[in-house]
């Protein structure tokens, strides 16, 4: 008989293998009370912080937009006072103009003329509002020359849409060009800028 570990054999038969389970995630702890109560207190925290510090940027960011509006407010005064200079010069027989709508008119209507002279942005000549503020010009004296009048001076006010929402001053000006100001917000206009 021969020895079976000396002769060459097949190899012995694998053993079958064994069945894996299928892999089912580990269970999830469960999240007790507390967990849930100090999540939604944290988040109440949070919203709070939020809502105080709201409280506190408002004010501040309101008190920006009423000086951003009082500062455009004096600029669009030069500038109408610069366009009431040029109208003298351009139409001395007039004078100076009465309205802001004798400033404005639409450059793409043809050529500027004594009625709208294209001097000043049309919209602001057309609703006399800008940047929160209401703008008017009133005339002063007059002179006639041959049935003509002309208007030998004039008066610029600014005054805020809404006093203490849209700006807290007046702003007053005239054919000197000077800018005064009415801490009250109407056309009291005694201050001089600074």
């Amino acid at each position: 008989m021969q020895d079976e570990r000396s002769t060459p054999s097949s190899p012995p038969p694998s053993p079958a293998p064994l069945p894996t389970p299928a892999y089912t995630p580990p269970p999830r702890p469960r999240r007790s009370a507390w967990f849930w109560i100090a999540i939604i207190g944290g988040c109440c925290v949070l919203l709070i912080l939020i809502l105080f510090f709201l409280a506190l940027l408002i004010p501040s960011l309101l008190s920006v937009k009423k000086r951003a509006n009082e500062a455009s407010a004096v600029l669009v005064l030069h500038a109408i006072g610069q366009a009431e200079a040029t109208y003298n010069i351009t139409y001395p027989a007039n004078g100076y103009a009465c309205t802001l709508a004798t400033l404005g008119g639409d450059p793409g209507s043809g050529a500027p003329t004594a009625q709208a002279a294209q001097l000043i942005d049309p919209t602001l000549a057309a609703t006399g509002r800008k940047s929160g503020y209401t703008f008017t010009i009133v005339c002063g004296a007059k002179v006639t020359l041959n049935d003509q009048d002309s208007y030998t001076s004039y008066q610029l006010t600014a005054v805020p849409n809404q006093v203490g929402k849209s700006g807290d001053k007046g702003y007053c000006s005239d054919q000197d060009g000077v800018v005064r100001s009415d801490p009250n917000g109407g056309t009291n206009c005694t201050q001089p800028l600074p």
